[in-house]
């Protein structure tokens, strides 16, 4: 049974270029019905979401070397397979125009750095039990 597990898992794309950051949001989505993929640019982050490869979710920071969290989400919604791709913002800036910005590109949901793993988590499942 542990294959069927498996397959029922939601993937997420967390793109975060602190890796400390990167590596408990993954941990703490592992622990759930989760499966990550970590990018530590927006480089990368663009390079994964051009692919075919199923992502359910995508976290990004804004500020990432190579491309912004902001650059990458307005690409993701000029692509055809992405374009409802529910997308968490994450950022160490709580600035009102970033806020702005993000909802402007179509992001679900923003959260200001530092927040609470679980209460990333609970977002999450509200996001996916809507």
């Amino acid at each position: 049974m542990p294959i069927a597990t498996e397959i029922d898992r939601r993937t997420v794309l967390v793109a975060d270029d602190e890796p400390y950051i990167g590596r408990i949001i993954q941990m703490k989505l592992e622990d759930g019905p989760y499966r990550v993929e970590l990018v530590h640019d927006g480089r990368a982050a663009l390079e994964r979401l051009r692919t075919d490869e199923s992502f359910d979710l995508v976290l990004l920071d804004i500020m990432m070397p190579h491309a912004s969290g902001l650059d990458v989400l307005a690409e993701l919604r000029t692509l055809p397979h992405r374009s409802g791709t529910p997308v968490i913002m994450l950022t160490a800036k709580g600035q009102e125009a970033d806020r702005e910005m993000a909802a402007e590109y179509g992001a679900t949901d923003f959260l200001t750095k530092p927040f609470s793993p679980k209460k990333l988590l609970a977002r999450i499942d509200e996001l996916f039990s809507r």
